[in-house]
């Protein structure tokens, strides 16, 4: 006996299949309710033969109930138990009086080889009392059964007679009748107008009930990609990164940081006073600092050579004007100008040392990378130089 689930319960059956039940014993409708619910929970996980096994437990206890027999019918059936389908499903409709199975049935008929008594399921009076959806898929067995018999034309024409072949609605028999006719027009040669009719069953079938992406790719070698098997592959091989990899694997994603943390920070480093290029120790600050300090001393140095030359010109410009009189009124001026060109002359070299040394850029110390270019920053300030006397 197949082992059930703890979990599974009768109650999760249609109250109309615990109805039936209730002419069983309570702890043997319990146990027959509980197989059934197992073997639908094994048809959803597509494993018909256990679901099949749960099915002949059920219907070991409760033969003479109706549903039991119907669900042991249809589960043979989808496990390819034909026979035992057949005779399941004949049970089920006398105790039911229903003719519900009757497309089943006449299928089965065809996987036992037998394509002739299936059409005359087809012709019974019982098929004609079956509702719209049913007689379209008897039709659609009735098709079948022509093509087992080599009747391809036929059996495009049986399709052909059904008005809802051309139906651009979606209805639950769209896909397998747009299937059946693509393949009924395969095996009458008529390939090129397969391929169209395959399309549009796999455009119906959103379930994946029918076979009709497989077969369209195989006729125009086109290849139909699954979503949901991509992601579960992507999910699979990231897990088994992450368990080959182990404890000391590393981490190639990490959490981002908080981006206006990082603003902040990088305006807190671009605001403060920026230090020299270069200037990664306290060594190199210390050297510019003394470089600075002998520049400024030798630029103090030659503003005093500077002064005491000028006033030594002005002096010999006096004892001049003294020993020419006519000269008084002219010279003086002339030697003015004269000091003050010699001082001029004398003071270029401490003008040029003086003067301003360019400085390498300044650059912030240390910049958070995407948060804009480099700003250029200004030239420091030159040394003071000590005023000169006049």
């Amino acid at each position: 006996m197949p082992e059930i689930a703890p979990d599974i319960t009768a109650d999760e059956l249609d109250k109309e299949v615990l109805e039936e039940l209730r002419s069983l014993p309570s702890d043997l409708a319990n146990l027959v309710g509980r197989h059934l619910v197992a073997a639908e929970r094994a048809l959803e996980d597509e494993d018909p033969e256990r679901a099949h096994e749960h099915t002949k437990v059920a219907r070991r206890f409760a033969a003479r109930i109706g549903v039991v027999r119907e669900a042991a019918g249809i589960v043979a059936y989808r496990a390819g138990h034909f026979s035992e389908a057949l005779s399941d499903l004949r049970a089920a409709r006398r105790l039911t009086g229903s003719d519900a199975y009757l497309p089943v049935m006449a299928d089965c008929e065809r996987g036992m080889g037998r394509p002739e008594r299936a059409i005359d399921l087809v012709r019974s009076p019982e098929a004609e009392r079956l509702d719209r959806a049913g007689r379209i898929e008897l039709t659609i067995v009735e098709s079948g059964a022509r093509r087992d018999l080599g009747q391809h034309d036929a059996a495009v024409i049986t399709l052909q007679r059904l008005p809802e072949l051309r139906d651009p609605q979606p209805r639950p028999w769209s896909a397998r009748l747009a299937f059946a006719y693509a393949d009924a027009l395969i095996d009458a040669g008529q390939t090129e107008a397969a391929t169209e009719w395959f399309a549009r069953a796999m455009a119906f079938d959103e379930d994946g009930e029918t076979d009709a992406a497989e077969r369209y790719a195989e006729l125009t070698g086109s290849v139909i990609e699954d979503v949901e098997e991509d992601a579960d592959y992507e999910g699979d091989f990231d897990d088994a990164g992450t368990a080959e990899g182990g404890e000391n694997a590393p981490i190639v994603d990490e959490e981002p940081e908080d981006d206006d943390a990082s603003l902040a920070e990088a305006d807190d480093l671009l605001e403060e006073e920026p230090e020299p290029a270069g200037a990664t120790d306290g060594e190199d600050v210390a050297d510019r600092a003394a470089a600075t300090d002998v520049a400024s001393d030798e630029a103090a140095g030659l503003a005093d050579e500077v002064t005491e030359a000028a006033e030594t010109g002005e002096a010999d410009s006096a004892d001049k004007s003294d020993k020419t009189e006519d000269s008084d009124d002219s010279d003086g001026p002339d030697g003015e100008d004269g000091a003050d060109d010699s001082a001029a002359q004398q003071g270029s070299p401490a003008g040029a040392v003086a003067a301003p040394t360019e400085t390498p850029g300044i650059t912030p110390a240390f910049i958070e990378p995407n948060f804009g270019d480099v700003l250029d920053e200004e030239d420091g300030p030159a040394p003071k130089r000590p005023k000169a006397d006049d």
